[in-house]
């Protein structure tokens, strides 16, 4: 990606919404002993949320790859309650992307935190990964 790409900037903003649902407990998952919205099934959602909202302005040959996050899981969430998060892209330095998100259910705020993607050469990303086998 050039560095002068102003197609990328702060200001992006995503949304996407899932049901909790067994799959993505606690206990499914293997993070905890309760049937709730697990941590790593939110941080997932999180991720396709942020990498869905600047997918369609890379180049070609390119994609984002999550490289950080922090994240602050502040309320439980029942199984069959429905969860919204919203990200915003809120800085752009070359290739780094970072962004802002909430987390929300029925009865408001579950997690709240900062995420940063890189944007990467799919083929270069490959090599590199399969080169670790």
């Amino acid at each position: 990606m050039e560095e002068g790409n102003q197609s990328l900037s702060a200001g992006i903003k995503g949304k996407v919404s899932e049901k909790v649902t067994e799959d993505k407990t606690a206990v499914h998952v293997g993070s905890g002993t309760q049937m709730v919205y697990a941590t790593p099934a939110l941080s997932a959602l999180m991720e396709k949320t942020a990498y869905m909202s600047v997918i369609d302005l890379l180049e070609s040959g390119t994609c984002s790859v999550g490289s950080r996050t922090v994240l602050d899981h502040i309320a439980p969430t029942p199984l069959g309650s429905a969860v919204t998060c919203e990200t915003e892209l809120v800085k752009v330095d070359r290739r780094h992307l970072t962004f802002s998100f909430t987390v929300r259910d029925g009865a408001g705020e579950i997690a709240r935190g900062t995420h940063e993607r890189v944007i990467v050469d799919i083929e270069r990303f490959l090599g590199k990964a399969s080169g670790r086998l």
